[in-house]
């Protein structure tokens, strides 16, 4: 294995761009993570229809990060490049001939960048964990009345999850898309 095929170009882009655009990610997983733990009855009991209500807004905080990220940080071109996933067109064909000549021609690096991925991804999920379950932060919180008798650990865990470990998954997913078709350094404006 060569220097270049364990390049963490991929990997690195997904943390660079987390970095450069936190406040936006940052508030966007805010949104979902409070969501959650109303959810999850983390400050009280929970209607069906807010129940409902709730998980558009989580979801909708979900999609809006998703065009934002294949947007570049815009919103806008995110759309245009949405839309464009769905149209045959032949600028469509020859992304997918890079992408397919990409993945075989790379998949070292694409394996070497994933794996480094899921490392990360298990450390935040294991401290999270720690947090939630061998910390006194979730009974400190019940005791304080920031979250309520009838909350779980999971209030805890699902709002850090939503803050980091989604993002990051949704990010690095993303970015495999401008990675597999040579376009990587467009998504780093």
């Amino acid at each position: 294995m060569t220097t270049a095929d364990l390049k963490l170009e991929w990997f690195s882009s997904t943390l660079r761009f987390f970095k450069q655009h936190f406040l936006t990610i940052f508030t966007l997983g805010f949104i979902a993570g409070l969501g959650r733990v109303i959810q999850l009855r983390g400050f009280g009991p929970v209607s069906p229809s807010m129940h409902i209500v709730l998980e558009v807004i989580i979801e909708s905080a979900r999609v809006l990060l998703f065009i934002y990220i294949l947007g570049s940080a815009s919103i806008k071109i995110g759309l245009s490049r949405f839309v464009r996933l769905f149209r045959r067109t032949p600028e469509r064909a020859v992304a997918l001939r890079t992408a397919m000549s990409n993945f075989k021609a790379r998949w070292k690096s694409l394996l070497f960048n994933f794996i480094m991925y899921l490392a990360l991804a298990w450390a935040i999920n294991l401290l999270i964990d720690q947090l939630a379950y061998e910390t006194c932060f979730y009974l400190t919180m019940k005791e304080h009345g920031v979250l309520s008798e009838a909350s779980s650990e999971w209030t805890i865990i699902l709002f850090f999850k939503n803050l980091t470990v989604i993002p990051l998954t949704f990010i690095f997913n993303t970015l495999l898309i401008f990675y597999a078709t040579g376009k990587l350094k467009l998504a780093q404006h």
